[in-house]
């Protein structure tokens, strides 16, 4: 007989002592309200539980993006001071190309010097910002003197004593200029 009881032990035998208890209705409601409010505080937590993880999720996203936003700051910024380094050799370069000589092959070099260095500055997106003519401001200019000019409206620049440049969108130098009063 042991051996045909454990053969059936899945299947359900309702226990004779619960046959003889009559069912009551009232039993019955009250265990159909506690088992409807656990299934209410689990469904609570569950819900608790899965908004916490959205919102771990989100703010391991804005993490990972504000790491990398700094991290392409700091290049830019790093970029930007090499650039600003090399800038006073462009400056001594071109001086020398404005005073050189017609006909003179070593100059010739030097020129083609000046524009490799001005072709490796564009290639990493610096720009030199254009003044000569343009209204004064204060964001790409920096006005080393005011002088009275009859050629050049008020306020605007009459000339470019240095260069200036940006790089994307923001002044790595800004340029030197003479404006008009």
């Amino acid at each position: 007989m042991s051996k045909e009881k454990n053969k059936h032990e899945d299947v359900y035998e309702p226990d004779s002592t619960a046959e003889s208890m009559p069912v009551d209705g009232e039993q019955l409601k009250v265990q159909m309200d506690a088992l409807q409010s656990q299934l209410a505080e689990a469904e609570s937590k569950a819900s608790e539980y899965k908004d916490g993880w959205a919102r771990s999720q989100a703010e391991f996203q804005n993490y990972r993006k504000r790491i990398e936003r700094d991290n392409e700051l700091t290049y830019a910024n790093m970029k930007g001071d090499i650039i600003k380094k090399v800038l006073p050799a462009l400056d001594d370069l071109e001086r020398a190309l404005q005073n050189r000589p017609a006909d003179d092959s070593w100059a010739s070099g030097i020129e083609l010097i000046a524009r490799k260095l001005q072709n490796i500055l564009e290639g990493e997106g610096v720009k030199r910002i254009e003044a000569k003519g343009a209204a004064f401001d204060p964001n790409f200019h920096e006005a080393i003197t005011h002088e009275p000019s009859d050629e050049v409206e008020s306020e605007h620049v009459i000339d470019v004593v240095q260069n200036g440049y940006m790089l994307g969108e923001r002044v790595i130098r800004p340029a030197l200029v003479r404006v008009a009063q």
